[in-house]
């Protein structure tokens, strides 16, 4: 783990300073270190990739709470300039290529109002996306560390993956905090609820990667399909609504308790 943060040191020396950018970016180094360690542990998957997040998430909040204070800066007030800041270069963006002017002044209308909203559901979106990575990276280490002879855990075969029936007592406990009138509580209650909705995202993904395999659908019919999820937001909700009801339906038909080797890559 030294590695990373010597090399997160040595760009911000090169550069002439730490910036929110390295902070957030230099996390998916970590995020790789930080698995490879989990992988020789010999943990369950879920345990190995909270454990990879977790260490993540705390080394840039305490990276965040360095920066604030070297800079003389809050947090909140560091992490809103920077929001605001990439709206704006977002907003450039839209008017060089081309997006008609009638929405972008919409938009422009409406980043006091998106900058609010972003800031508060900052902290599940930035769990939710090293989530989302650090199971990606998984899933792309394997292949990778088998061709070049290198250990990798047995952790079965992924796309019969599904998270445990607990979990859906944390849908259930943030839908109700949401429900509370205070506005702390309302946060909170949208932030927990975003990450447990990435898991089951995880979930659906995993089902809908199945029965690609079952069905015997080539890879170029797949990746079309992928970027189909991407990009359209209907997809991403029916996905995660499979993940959530897999509970109940059980659409693959599987064993829960049954755990198949993974194929060798």
């Amino acid at each position: 783990m030294i590695v990373p943060l010597v090399a997160i040191a040595v760009i911000g020396f090169i550069i002439g300073g730490i910036t929110m950018d390295i902070v957030f970016f230099s996390g998916l180094m970590l995020l790789g270190f930080a698995l490879s360690e989990m992988f020789e542990k010999a943990l369950p998957v879920e345990m190995a990739i909270v454990a990879a997040c977790g260490i993540v998430l705390g080394v840039g909040l305490g990276a965040m709470v360095m920066y604030s204070i070297a800079s003389n800066k809050g947090v909140v007030s560091l992490v809103s300039a920077y929001v605001a800041t990439n709206l704006k270069l977002s907003l450039q963006l839209y008017q060089s290529i081309g997006i008609p002017q009638e929405t972008i002044d919409a938009i422009s209308g409406s980043l006091d109002r998106i900058q609010y909203v972003l800031v508060r559901i900052l902290p599940s979106l930035v769990a939710a996306s090293t989530l989302f990575v650090a199971w990606t990276n998984l899933i792309a280490a394997r292949p990778i560390l088998e061709r070049r002879g290198l250990a990798f855990p047995d952790y079965g075969r992924l796309n019969r993956w599904r998270a445990p029936d607990v979990l859906i007592w944390g849908v259930i406990g943030s839908g109700l905090i949401m429900l509370l009138p205070a506005t702390g509580f309302r946060l909170i209650g949208i932030n927990g609820l975003l990450v447990v909705l990435t898991v089951y995202f995880i979930q659906g993904i995993a089902i809908v990667s199945f029965f690609f395999e079952k069905k015997k659908l080539p890879r170029p019919i797949r990746v079309v399909l992928y970027i189909m999820i991407a990009l359209q937001q209907l997809f991403l909700l029916v996905i995660v609504c499979i993940g959530l009801f897999d509970m109940w339906i059980n659409f693959r038909k599987i064993d829960p308790d049954k755990r198949e080797p993974d194929l060798p890559a």
